[in-house]
């Protein structure tokens, strides 16, 4: 008998929503294509791992995996809390910055409701909003990756409920310059939540130029909220943390009322709170990517392509073939990259910064792929 086709129970917004594309494994492309070597660089992870401390912890803590996880987050939130000088009801945390974002949306996005963003964006900054019926008003961003500011405040005129994007913005790279966010918070008005995404805040901090947004939203009298992420530069996305600073403890209450209770499990508490500690690790992973950051910027350049300059562990390019064909021919030499399927940029891809070998592995597939 042919099962029932649930499609029809399905709330409608949910019924047109397209799937985030999370990209595929290592093992998926290696029983596919028959390649041993994979280069995965299509979900910005850090390749050079955790700290040691990290190991040395979970090892402890496993001993306790029998017993729910601390609801608060209570070790992680105080030792943070000293790190950015803010109050411990500052923080709010997440199974991920995408768990938090969804939460966010449930918690202020409602039917009818507009949220403003860039393209291209991460998916998730649009899936979760449209997931609960709320209108999208992307603006596009200019050529070379810059915001365009001007667009964004035209977009503020009538104030959105919510203004959510990246800064350095994922797809691209590209961050807001201080004057540029300075324009842009005098144009908020307390009807607009602002989330700020700064996933990727670790390898861009030592850019000149790079505005301290966190210095600058704490004088800021409308609602906001920072996100981070200990997934990328400390490296620890398999094990899912995330948090948020926000504007005020109130904030932070509503929030926690749609956050399931102990949506950080106990094992990730303890990595990150390791994690934390360990600086010097983080120092060093940070510098091995930016260095290579810029010597795969300049073999993409030297083959003529269109990068754009970017302040995170990854880079955003244009070639002459469709990204999904592009995506194809590289998963055939054992290279994963993240093809862009936003209007507009389907001509682009996204590739992260791994470690030298892996970047090397990419460069010399990239050759084998594009059109002679």
């Amino acid at each position: 008998m042919r099962p029932f086709d649930p499609t029809p129970l399905a709330r409608r917004e949910v019924r047109d929503l397209e799937s985030y594309n999370a990209g595929l494994s290592s093992e998926q492309v290696s029983k596919r294509f028959g390649v041993s070597k994979i280069a995965k660089l299509g979900s910005n992870e850090n390749p050079y791992g955790p700290s040691p401390q990290v190991a040395a912890a979970i090892s402890s803590a496993i001993i306790d995996s029998g017993l729910y996880p601390d609801a608060s987050c209570g070790l992680l939130r105080d030792a943070l809390a000293v790190r950015l000088g803010v109050a411990p009801e500052q923080l709010v945390f997440g199974n991920g910055s995408e768990d938090l974002i969804a939460i966010l949306c449930r918690v202020f996005l409602d039917h009818g409701d507009t949220l403003v963003t860039v393209t291209p964006a991460f998916g998730l900054h649009t899936l979760y909003p449209q997931s609960l019926g709320a209108h999208i008003r992307a603006v596009p961003m200019l050529e070379g990756g810059r915001f365009d500011i001007d667009g964004l405040l035209e977009a503020l005129i009538e104030p959105p409920r919510m203004l959510m994007f990246s800064s350095p913005s994922n797809p691209v790279g590209s961050a807001l310059s201080a004057s540029q966010l300075e324009r842009l918070l005098e144009a908020l008005t307390p009807a607009t939540l602002l989330v700020f995404d700064e996933a990727y805040y670790e390898y861009a901090q030592g850019s000149p130029g790079y505005p301290n947004v966190l210095a600058r939203l704490s004088q800021q009298q409308t609602p906001w909220i920072v996100l981070r992420t200990f997934s990328k530069a400390y490296s620890l996305a398999g094990l899912r943390v995330g948090y948020g600073i926000v504007s005020s403890p109130a904030l932070g209450d509503l929030i926690d009322r749609l956050r399931t209770p102990f949506n950080v499990n106990r094992i990730a508490q303890v990595a990150a709170f390791a994690a934390l500690q360990d600086e010097a690790h983080l120092k060093a992973g940070l510098e091995a990517t930016n260095r290579e950051r810029e010597r795969v910027a300049k073999a993409l350049n030297d083959m003529h392509l269109t990068v754009v300059p970017s302040l995170a562990n990854f880079l955003f390019f244009k070639t002459d073939n469709a990204s999904d064909s592009l995506h194809e021919a590289l998963l055939s030499h054992g290279v994963i990259v993240k093809p862009w399927r936003e209007p507009d940029y389907r001509h682009w891809v996204r590739v992260s910064i791994g470690n030298r070998e892996q970047n090397d592995q990419f460069l010399a597939a990239l050759a084998a792929s594009m059109p002679h």
